[in-house]
């Protein structure tokens, strides 16, 4: 029995391997026939469940077109877990009428009041991160009647999706999720007639901003459909006026090339910086314009820097997986840095997944004595992923199922699909308010060397995106200690590199408290920086370009542990950039200067092939 097992799976394994080869030059249900015709007939009559599978799959990969990659599973379980219980709770219910009736007393008294009296205040105020109502026209009548209307629906809605006894926590934030992004779209700023801003600035002009709206969003539309990038993003060329860091690329293999930066000082650090960043993002928004570059930053500093800059896969790397990419990136790098330097040791520094590779490897490394990292820095990088923020409503059973049928089919998971769910995560402000001040407004918000390298997306291939989101976000066996590198489990408590992470206070992919839990799985030496801002703008915070200030604090090794509330409330706080700090960090656990070390090794084998930035980060 044992061994027929294995040759079914085997079997099955086989004709869908077949079936996925069949489908990468197809796209769609057309590929449907050419899936089936490339399976064995099958010699009894019983169902195929391997040729199931491929309808299944093919299915799914369509419907995501129209469903933005979005389950409908994922969202109806949810749903239907909070109305029946709704439905068997008299008392839920009943406070909600009970909220209903006291919320319309409550606006009608606020009516009779603010007749009476202009100057009466708000009965409900927005909350702090909602800017739609900040204009000064909003408090006039009849907008300041209606948008008070609405937030106090808007409170309501908030209090029957939460708070039902029996409901999941999973399910109840996916309900009130999405209860929110219902009520953002039917927000009165989204409308002419309802937003003063509009209205005003329609009377002003005489309509021309319709006029200008219109056309805005007919050159974004066609933009959209070419594939071409948003207006200004032609400002922004990477190696004109982005990523010009002088360097060059010392390696390449298949997956990445490999970036050495020109020194500018006459002497630097011995320990030389290998930057990681993140394969779901460019690499240049550490090397963004000359005056906002943490590369030309710390090289000016007095570190030889280096820089892995990914491939932007296509579906022939459908079958790279996170090994892969921590083998032939982060591994190969080390070797090439430590053949160029000739230095024992390296500072490693990982920004968002690269971030997460990074401590894999840094565990992987103190597992098996590999003693070559002098450091470890974390950007907004997560290791434990039970409170990764809002991104978990993406990530229940169905909704990876049906995302790996969207990546099986096509290979890899599109930037498009990507950004669409980054932007639902902040619609306020990433959809509605751009669309009224674009659309409405007939404004073009200035294009920005920022905004440019987040246009410049990237995709990540089948087999990595389904290991990360299943090893790392549905069973967290990297905190849980069940990851395994080359076979064996690895252990974060086994670093005990002194290790600088950053957090950031608006972040909606790496949420600072998810950030801060490095405390609890490393007794390592830990600083810890807070800094203002998102999930990039907060990293990309240059010294003297309206830098948002931060926390810091320190925690030695072995030392006590300081959970996340009473850390923000005792650590610190410092004016401008946390740049100088972490510059300040890696000079205090860096030897004495020396001469900079050539540029590659052509004795060695690594001979520079070109100028930076090199031939991945310019592939589309």
């Amino acid at each position: 029995m044992g061994a027929m097992a294995i040759e079914t799976e085997s079997e099955e394994s086989r004709i869908t391997a077949a079936a996925s080869r069949a489908l990468v030059p197809a796209r769609g249900v057309a590929a449907l026939p050419a899936a089936i015709a490339c399976l064995p007939a099958d010699e009894e009559p019983e169902p195929d469940t391997a040729r199931a599978d491929v309808i299944d799959r093919l299915l799914h990969a369509s419907q995501a077109r129209l469903t933005y990659s979005l389950s409908p599973a994922a969202l109806m379980e949810p749903f239907a877990d909070w109305a029946m219980h709704l439905a068997n709770a008299p008392g839920k219910q009943a406070a909600l009428v009970e909220k209903a009736v006291r919320k319309l007393v409550r606006f009608g008294l606020y009516l009779a009041h603010a007749a009476a009296d202009t100057e009466t205040p708000p009965c409900i105020e927005p909350l702090p991160q909602d800017h739609r109502f900040a204009d000064a026209a909003w408090r006039q009548p009849p907008f300041l009647y209606i948008y008070q209307a609405f937030l106090l629906q808007q409170q309501w809605w908030h209090n029957a999706t939460t708070g039902l006894r029996g409901v999941s926590a999973q399910n109840e934030r996916v309900v009130a999720f999405v209860a929110r992004q219902l009520l953002d779209l039917v927000s009165p700023s989204n409308f002419v007639l309802t937003n003063p801003e509009v209205l005003r600035q329609t009377l002003a002009e005489g309509g021309q901003n319709f006029v200008r709206g219109v056309l805005h969003f007919l050159e974004d539309w066609e933009r959209a459909i070419a594939g071409r990038k948003p207006v200004g993003c032609e400002n922004f060329q990477v190696g004109r006026d982005v990523a010009v860091t002088p360097g060059k690329i010392v390696y390449r293999n298949e997956l990445i090339e490999l970036i050495q930066y020109a020194p500018t000082a006459e002497t630097v650090r011995p320990e030389p910086v290998l930057i990681v960043p993140a394969w779901i993002m460019k690499y240049y928004i550490l090397d963004l314009s000359p005056e906002n570059s943490l590369v030309r930053y710390l090289v000016e500093a007095g570190f030889t820097v280096f820089m892995i800059s990914w491939r932007n896969p296509g579906a022939e790397q459908r079958d790279l997986g996170m090994d892969d990419y921590r083998r032939l990136g982060i591994g190969a790098a080390l070797d090439i840095v430590g053949a160029i330097c000739g230095a024992p040791k390296v500072h490693a520094c990982g920004y968002c997944l690269g971030g997460t590779l990074l401590t894999i490897e840094a565990a992987a490394m103190a597992r098996d004595g590999d003693d070559r990292l002098a450091s470890v820095t974390l950007f907004a990088a997560q290791s434990d992923f039970t409170e990764a923020g809002e991104l978990t409503l993406f990530t229940s059973e169905s909704q990876v199922a049906y995302l790996e049928d969207t990546m099986w089919e096509q290979g890899y998971l599109d930037a498009r699909q990507m950004a669409g769910t980054f932007q639902m995560l902040r619609s306020n402000d990433l959809i509605w308010s751009q669309m009224v001040r674009q659309y409405l407004k007939g404004e073009r918000a200035p294009m920005i060397d920022l905004m440019a390298w987040n246009a410049d997306a990237t995709r990540l291939p089948y087999r990595m995106h389904s290991e990360y989101l299943r090893r790392l976000f549905l069973e967290n066996d990297l905190a849980e200690g069940r990851y395994l590198v080359d076979g064996k489990p690895i252990a974060l408590s086994d670093i005990r590199l002194p290790i600088f992470a950053v957090g950031t206070i608006r972040d909606h992919v790496a949420p600072w408290r998810s950030v801060h839990k490095i405390h609890l799985l490393t007794d390592a030496d830990i600083t810890f920086v807070l800094t203002a801002g998102g999930h990039n703008a907060g990293i990309v915070s240059a010294p003297g370009r309206d830098a948002h200030g931060y926390q810091i604090a320190h925690r030695p090794a072995d030392g006590r542990y300081v959970d996340p509330d009473t850390w923000a409330a005792t650590a610190p706080e410092q004016e401008g950039s946390w740049w100088p700090a972490w510059t300040a960090w890696l000079a205090a656990h860096s030897g004495a200067v020396v001469r900079p070390p050539p540029m590659g090794a052509a004795e060695r084998g690594y001979p520079p092939l070109a100028d930076a930035p090199g031939r991945y980060v310019l592939a589309p």
